[in-house]
């Protein structure tokens, strides 16, 4: 499930920066272009570490499997979606009251990247 979602993560951040770039880019302010742009990476930079946990998870032994990972995988799907995905809807729905849980993404990315070294450190 893990890959699953990294997978799909990936392809929405390739799918919604081409929207932006021959969709928004005209339409939108410079800043929520930027705030976009940041979004997009976000996405893609997470896309790739949760694909990673679960093509470890897939393919390797106990270590990939042990809670530390799981709930870093988890709290990179929960915190992507709260923070690229509000920033995403925010701009498209043109209602910047949707950013609010923004930044309760990005503590929960934070949080996520922080137990991977954590669970490297403990095994």
């Amino acid at each position: 499930m893990v890959l699953f979602f990294g997978a799909l993560y990936g392809f929405i951040s390739v799918a919604f920066g081409a929207f932006a770039e021959h969709g928004l880019k005209e339409t939108v302010s410079e800043a929520d272009f930027s705030s976009i742009a940041i979004a997009i990476t976000y996405n893609q930079i997470n896309a790739v570490i949760i694909s990673s946990i679960g093509l470890g998870q897939i393919t390797s032994g106990q270590f990939m499997k042990t809670p530390l990972l799981k709930w870093s995988a988890i709290l990179f799907i929960l915190g992507t979606a709260m923070f690229s995905f509000t920033i995403y809807l925010s701009v498209a729905f043109e209602n910047s009251n949707i950013r609010t849980v923004t930044p309760l993404g990005g503590m929960m990315i934070m949080t996520a990247w922080l137990l991977v070294p954590y669970a490297g450190w403990a095994a």
